[in-house]
């Protein structure tokens, strides 16, 4: 099992930049992938960013150029630096941890921070 919890969210204006952070209870060494996504509402979750355990990175379209995701392994704790933002990337964003146990992939979810973005 693995928890995670998110921080970070806000109300920013357009244009504007955040930094969400995602702290695992375990060392994220143990993890295959961490990851970013996000859920407007009456919209489906979609992935935002994506970081494995071998550092590859891939992210939306939507975001790149502007976002950018890293971990400090130290801290076990994953980020997603957001910057200008728009307002259309007003969501609820969460964090989320893979781990493949022979094929099966196990997913882990934090609770969610929202980003609510001002025109």
């Amino acid at each position: 099992q693995v928890q995670l919890v998110e921080s970070g969210g806000g109300l920013v204006q357009a244009g504007g930049s955040l930094r969400l952070s995602c702290a695992a209870s375990r060392s994220i060494f143990s993890l295959d992938a961490m990851g970013w996504y996000r859920q407007a509402p009456g919209k489906q979750r979609e992935l935002v960013a994506r970081l494995t355990s071998g550092g590859g990175t891939n992210y939306a379209d939507s975001v790149k150029g502007r976002f950018t995701i890293s971990r400090d392994n130290a801290k076990n704790t994953v980020y997603l630096q957001m910057n200008s933002l728009k307002p259309e990337d007003t969501a609820a964003y969460y964090c989320n941890a893979q781990r493949f146990v022979g094929p099966l992939r196990n997913d882990y979810w934090g609770r969610g921070t929202q980003v609510t973005v001002s025109s």
